[in-house]
């Protein structure tokens, strides 16, 4: 790595402990070679970014890229209550897209991290692994490396659902609001809804796609798009709850009813789906149980316990429909809407 990086082994060692005598161009360097080198410490190695004297330490590092929203609050707590419950204390990092975060965390002791919505291609990621401490990504972006552990949830049997639950009420002609498109989930998502629309009605049924950034205002835009585009769309399916409520604004900015016009379903079972009027019907994920379970995934891992290299490189928590009142049977005869 440090021929690659064009410096000095003590350079790049203290690169990987976190050591903050460093430029940021040279920071940047050993990163990179990192990333072409793949290079990675063996999770779980007594190296003192990862344990001290005395055994474990008594954090663990949870590392997101926004603190904002019920989902984050929801992942948050199920963090903090298993961390709890296992004597450790929880360091919230802010991943900023171009900061150096991982410096940070490679300066204390940690049982491990756990990083939700972070790219595993990103060379900040990289450096992580090659300090060899223990990590667990919750629903990450793209395909992670096969020795890092996964958690998320059946987003592909998600999608699935919400298409079934839409055709078992006649509509053929649907919308979906997705997230991003090189998103793993928001793909699994739309992935899963077509898979059971084309199956179910023998490739009568058209799914119209567009992309709302996980952003209320730009799933806003992204309906106008699609009732635009396909103006007898009776269902539509958002990939989360936060956009489902730009859907609102759009119907409603359209004189169109929910769900006597136009059905919507949503991807979260956020707090705020009870709230709006009317009720989202919604699949539900499990957010505190997701982050429980990546904490308990995580000790494990640090530890070296349960054949930790025999945890399989993704785990899955299943979803479930949640039905309330944003669907309803499909107008008998969908006129052209504007």
């Amino acid at each position: 790595m440090a021929k690659t990086a064009g410096t000095s082994v003590p350079t790049v060692s203290k690169v990987l402990r976190g050591g903050t005598d460093v430029s940021a161009q040279t920071r940047a360097k050993v990163m990179e070679a990192v990333r072409a080198v793949g290079y990675t410490r063996r999770a779980g190695s007594k190296s003192e970014s990862v344990r001290d004297e005395s055994g474990l330490s008594n954090t663990l590092d949870l590392v997101v890229t926004h603190f904002e929203g019920s989902w984050a609050n929801l992942l948050i707590a199920g963090v903090g209550r298993e961390a709890a419950a296992a004597g450790l204390d929880v360091v919230l990092t802010l991943a900023e897209p171009h900061g150096d975060w991982v410096s940070r965390v490679l300066r204390r002791r940690t049982v491990g991290t756990i990083g939700t919505l972070i790219d595993p291609t990103s060379p900040q990621f990289n450096a992580l692994c090659a300090a060899g401490v223990p990590v667990v990504l919750i629903d990450p972006m793209s395909t992670p490396p096969p020795e890092v552990a996964s958690i998320g949830v059946a987003n592909w049997d998600g999608g699935r659902t919400a298409a079934e639950h839409l055709l078992s009420l006649g509509h053929v002609r649907m919308g979906v609001v997705a997230g991003h498109a090189r998103h793993l989930f928001s793909r699994a998502r739309v992935d899963g809804f077509r898979a059971a629309a084309d199956t179910a009605t023998a490739d009568s049924a058209t799914v119209s796609v567009a992309y709302g950034g996980w952003n209320r205002a730009k799933a806003t835009t992204a309906t106008h798009s699609l009732l635009d585009s396909d103006p007898g769309i009776t269902g539509i399916f958002a990939c989360a709850d936060s956009m489902a409520l730009g859907i609102y604004d759009a119907l409603d900015a359209r004189g169109l009813r929910i769900p006597e016009d136009i059905s919507v379903i949503g991807f979260d079972d956020l707090p705020e789906a009870q709230y709006i009027t009317p009720g989202l019907t919604t699949v539900r994920q499990p957010s505190t149980e997701l982050g429980a379970a990546a904490v308990k995934l995580l000790i494990e891992l640090s530890r070296g316990e349960g054949g930790a290299t025999r945890t399989p490189a993704r785990m899955e928590l299943a979803t479930e429909l949640v039905v309330r009142a944003s669907t309803g049977p499909a107008p008998a005869a969908a006129a052209p809407r504007r």
